[in-house]
């Protein structure tokens, strides 16, 4: 080994345990010292909210944790942009003494950027720059169809993936060996504590951070929910989904190790065997569809529909009706108390997301992207790739996209995924006294049935014409 100083950058990787590129450099380095850049002007352009960065910053006090441990101290500076991280980081490891840099890959159109002009600046000043990937489970841009085009749409690119996947791909890297100790002192601007208030409650509680927090909730995922996932997932009164997305976003557990302990859990097997561990995996997939749909159609990261053709779509202004969306006034309870899940926990349900999306995108014609930017600014879990593939998805203007056509009926989705209307009455108690069919349509059509809800909103739309609205809509793009 020689006895050179590495410098290893963390940022959506947040976590000792298969970590390339902090395990790489503990192999090729005598010491290793991290660094981890806080971008608040960056974050809070891209809507990051303060629920993701308050969990954030406990990860990192975490990480740091797991870190010290192995004598790796971990310095904690502030860039305020992407664009001051090139020469932010150079200053450090000229003052650490460091021969080289290690970082993990992000695909965002501009973090690629920030990391592309990261390495030119330490390779002019002969510096190495050692970057692996992390995030998905093939390299974006390796996987493409038999014309050498990126996958489009999901189920060739899942097929495609399983044919060409290794043992090798899916097996975690360990943690690194403890090294010897430094005399650096950890470096941390302000108190991670305090940086991000969040807007949300019980997130502690809900998502304790750190590796072992994250890997326990994988466990006993594995253990018990998984064999039923299949048939519970889209029951939002259920526990049935495994809530694991926001240690997946921080980087605290890694993709591998959830498609590894899937397999062992499957006997190998990733799209026969057990029907809740296969439906799993295909939902890790789409993870992975929607990062190297970001790495390989980068207007995605610009605000840009997938589909060029649907940037004439004629949406409608209404800040009134955007506004009762965003707190869940609009009259439709399924849809209201997702929202006020969102806005009171920083979470919502999987299939909630699909059904308040097409709300907003569809039955009020407003654009998709002021809801991507809403969920964003909410979300424990703000994901770019996820999100942005969610809402175009919904909106019909993205990859794979629902047909045009395609609409969920607010009302028959509560029917058919909170029969009971349990969901309902835990989010939207105005209506915790109506029974499990007047639930959903509280209002009904007549007026003596309003005066039993006083306090809950009248539709603000009429399904069957923001229906009809939407068809002509998507149908003018044709002419």
């Amino acid at each position: 080994m020689q006895h050179n100083s590495g410098l290893v950058w963390f940022r959506s990787d947040l976590r000792v345990q298969d970590n390339p590129a902090l395990y790489h450099a503990s192999q090729q380095c005598s010491q290793v010292i991290g660094v981890y850049l806080l971008f608040p002007g960056q974050w809070k352009i891209q809507y990051d909210s303060n629920n993701k960065l308050y969990f954030w910053m406990q990860n990192l006090k975490a990480l740091e944790n797991e870190l010290s441990k192995l004598n790796i101290p971990l310095i904690v500076a502030s860039a305020e942009s992407f664009s001051n991280a090139p020469a932010t980081l150079l200053e450090l490891s000229g003052k650490h003494h460091c021969q080289s840099l290690w970082l993990n890959d992000e695909y965002g159109v501009y973090e690629q950027q920030r990391d592309d002009d990261t390495e030119r600046l330490f390779r002019h000043q002969s510096i190495p720059c050692h970057r692996y990937h992390q995030q998905t489970l093939f390299i974006p841009g390796t996987l493409r169809n038999k014309q050498g085009d990126y996958f489009k749409v999901f189920t060739p690119f899942k097929k495609y993936l399983f044919q060409q996947i290794t043992p090798e791909q899916t097996q975690p890297l360990p943690a690194p060996v403890q090294q010897a100790p430094l005399s650096i002192k950890h470096i941390n601007p302000e108190s991670l504590e305090q940086l991000y208030k969040p807007t949300a409650s019980h997130i502690d509680d809900h998502w304790p951070a750190g590796e072992a927090a994250a890997q326990n909730s994988l466990d006993s995922f594995l253990a018990g929910t998984i064999e039923e996932y299949h048939n519970q997932r889209d029951y939002p009164s259920i526990a049935g989904t495994s809530s694991l997305s926001p240690w997946l976003a921080a980087g605290t557990l890694s993709i591998r190790q959830c498609f590894h302990q899937a397999l062992q859990a499957n006997h190998g097997e990733m799209d026969t065997g057990n029907k809740g561990i296969t439906t799993w995996i295909s939902e890790l997939i789409w993870r992975e569809f929607y990062k190297h749909i970001l790495f390989g159609f980068p207007r995605v990261s610009m605000h840009r529909a997938f589909k060029p053709e649907t940037e004439q779509l004629q949406w409608q202004t209404n800040p009134s009706a955007l506004k009762a969306w965003q707190e869940g006034r609009t009259g439709f309870p399924i849809v209201d108390a997702a929202m006020r899940q969102l806005t009171t926990t920083g979470w919502m349900h999987n299939r909630l997301r699909m059904i308040t999306a097409m709300f907003l995108s569809k039955n009020l014609l407003i654009d998709w992207r002021l809801g991507e930017q809403f969920f964003m600014e909410h979300l424990i879990d703000g994901d770019l790739a996820a999100n942005n593939g969610g809402w175009q998805w919904s909106a019909s203007t993205g990859t794979d996209a629902a047909p045009y056509f395609r609409m969920f009926n607010p009302t028959s989705q509560s029917e058919k995924f909170d029969a009971s209307g349990e969901f309902i009455r835990q989010w939207v108690p105005e209506l915790a006294n109506l029974d499990s069919k007047r639930i959903h349509t509280p209002h009904g059509d007549n007026r003596q049935m309003s005066l039993d809800c006083p306090d809950y909103p009248l539709p603000i739309v009429d399904h069957k014409a923001s229906r009809q609205r939407v068809m002509d809509a998507f149908q003018a793009l044709k002419s």
